[in-house]
């Protein structure tokens, strides 16, 4: 997939193209529909598939002050794009002078320029342009004007009614309830990032952990998953059965949240590489234990569990390892 982060010069190859437009923030099974009608049109005009997208999102440009909400930070949500079979994606700088761009200004810049689109796709509730001035509506009328096709598509839902929709995905996992995630999501959700060196105490008392910091995701409910861990290395992943903590390790008196995967059968050095950590099954939240024996024996417990439930998923389960 070629990426590009600018919009002028795009070369002609990447041009008169059909383009997904949208945040995208978990690329879930709602915003994979919209790509795939943009797909289907791209096969049909014998042209390129294209999908614009924004880094950072508007809304944390708008309200800086929010805790962190994405799903797929940056780096996550090109590893989905690339994995769907997107061609090229155009990665918009949101900043204040794109902020300021009106919705006529955005057509502009964007579709017939820029790409110089052939088909526009978008979701039936996107908006853009300053003061959200533009919609599917008045995009509707510059098809018409600029000669270009266009599909907005309805609300997707799941079969009890369900809408696929990042709001919800959210929810989902702050109530830990990663499956119910996996389920808007076609696929276990996860955090990724590179590993980190922690305070050492998981391998003093016998099991090792890899530490990587949320960052930018959504904070999910604090406690113990299991996981599957892949290690990235040369652009291959491997992975492997493990349990993780997500919290602030209140035994330790910790305050910041942290995400420390212990791996199962897995002795590698893995500092500062990249680690995908795919949340499975919510074990249990977070607690603060007497001492270190009482933890050491709970983390045995733990990963007992968390090892049972991922050696009983099948082939053909949405909670096996990620592709």
């Amino acid at each position: 997939m070629r990426i590009f982060r600018h919009v002028a010069g795009l070369p002609d190859f990447s041009r008169d193209t059909s383009v997904a437009i949208g945040n995208f923030d978990g690329v879930h099974l709602g915003h994979q529909a919209v790509i795939a009608e943009a797909a289907a049109h791209a096969e049909k005009l014998g042209t390129s598939l294209s999908v614009i997208s924004f880094d950072p999102h508007p809304r944390r440009f708008f309200r800086p002050e929010e805790p962190p909400f994405q799903l797929t930070p940056l780096r996550s949500k090109v590893r989905r794009l690339e994995a769907i079979g997107v061609d090229q994606l155009l990665v918009v700088h949101f900043d204040t002078d794109t902020s300021l761009l009106t919705h006529e200004q955005f057509v502009d810049t964007f579709i017939t320029g820029g790409f110089h689109a052939k088909h526009v796709t978008v979701g039936y509730d996107f908006v853009f342009g300053a003061g959200r001035g533009g919609n599917a509506d008045y995009l509707a009328e510059r098809a018409k004007k600029d000669g270009f096709g266009l599909s907005a598509i309805e609300p997707v839902k799941d079969s009890s009614a369900t809408i696929y929709s990042s709001t919800q995905i959210r929810n989902c996992l702050r109530d830990g309830e990663p499956l119910a995630a996996a389920k808007l999501l076609g696929r276990p959700w996860e955090i990724e990032g590179r590993v980190i060196k922690g305070d050492q105490r998981g391998r003093q008392i016998g099991f090792p952990t890899a530490n990587i910091a949320l960052e930018d995701y959504v904070e999910p409910a604090l406690g113990v998953y299991a996981v599957w861990a892949g290690v990235e290395e040369g652009g291959v992943t491997t992975w492997h059965m493990g349990c993780a903590n997500i919290g602030r390790r209140p035994t330790f008196d910790k305050n910041d949240v942290n995400c420390e995967v212990y791996i199962f059968d897995f002795t590698d050095d893995i500092y500062d590489k990249l680690l995908r950590v795919a949340l499975v099954e919510y074990i249990r939240p977070e607690k603060k234990f007497d001492g270190i024996t009482q933890l050491r024996e709970q983390i045995g417990l733990d990963s007992h569990d968390a090892r049972a439930l991922l050696e009983s998923i099948g082939p053909d389960d949405l909670r096996r390892a990620p592709d």
